[in-house]
């Protein structure tokens, strides 16, 4: 694929996911909804049950990266954090500074995507957090290269993926209750839209458009952007008492989800593929 091609891609799925991420906060969707109090009450355990934040995120600086809805912001901000949220979607933000006003928490909203952070300051943030968004650009890379630039030496980056595996995947069940991978792994377009369903819904936000990026591709591009891998692992929402069909069902063959905890190193170079440590 060319540059121009990339390019045009690019601009066409920042335009389509703004307008879905804004037409799901218009329908209230589960997405869409602001920190609960009783999320509140221990917003750390909340939003770090594996505790790779350590005891206390007090003072620090966090960035909550294609984040916006009330719900990360707020958590992070709950939990003594100096908090900035940015998000392609206005509506989304907007939920992000009610969420605020209301708690009269100082969170910063910024719009902007999450592959140009120009907006913000170089090793600005201690901690970034990204929830389940890179499958929304046809190139990953410019955001683990943002997310580096604006990291503090040995910040954290903390991220979820739709795991390539599950975007191949059917959404529905065959006959035998078997799900079938639909979708070449080695791709450069967009995943085309599930068939409609209850999996559809939970997995495949409607009329987004969505990438399948490789492991070599997430993985190996925290890497090269200057991070290193520190935890992995894939929540497990399988199911063994699931109706074949559903979410739960289908999480029992296929990992819907992947999170991955990585530290900027202390010092690296931005030419690709060199990395110096002391």
């Amino acid at each position: 694929m060319s540059e121009t091609e990339l390019q045009m891609q690019r601009a066409a799925a920042l335009r389509s996911n703004q307008r879905c991420y804004d037409a799901l906060v218009d329908a209230r969707a589960p997405l869409c909804r602001p920190a609960s109090d009783a999320e509140i009450a221990d917003p750390l355990r909340t939003v770090d049950p594996l505790g790779w934040l350590g005891p206390s995120i007090e003072g620090r600086s966090v960035l909550c990266l294609a984040a916006g809805g009330g719900r990360q912001s707020v958590l992070y901000a709950s939990a003594g954090a100096n908090v900035t949220v940015v998000d392609i979607s206005p509506a989304m933000l907007e939920l992000d500074r009610a969420a605020a006003r209301e708690r009269r928490l100082p969170i910063r909203a910024i719009q902007g995507s999450m592959d140009e952070l120009d907006m913000l300051s170089a090793d600005q943030f201690d901690i970034v957090i990204h929830p389940v968004s890179t499958c929304y650009l046809p190139d990953v890379a410019p955001v683990f290269r943002a997310v580096a630039r604006v990291l503090r030496p040995a910040g954290l980056y903390i991220s979820q993926h739709k795991s390539p595996t599950s975007l191949q995947a059917s959404c529905t069940a065959d006959r035998e209750s078997r799900y079938v991978v639909e979708h070449p792994y080695y791709r450069t377009r967009p995943v085309p839209p599930p068939t409609a369903g209850s999996v559809a819904q939970r997995i495949r936000e409607p009329h987004a458009t969505e990438y399948l990026h490789r492991w070599e591709q997430l993985i190996g591009g925290i890497c090269r952007a200057g991070m290193q891998i520190e935890d992995f692992i894939e929540p497990d929402h399988a199911d063994n008492e699931a109706v074949a069909g559903t979410f739960g069902h289908r999480a029992m063959f296929i990992a819907p989800y992947v999170r991955i905890k990585a530290r900027k190193r202390l010092t690296h170079t931005t030419r690709p593929g060199i990395l110096l440590t002391p």
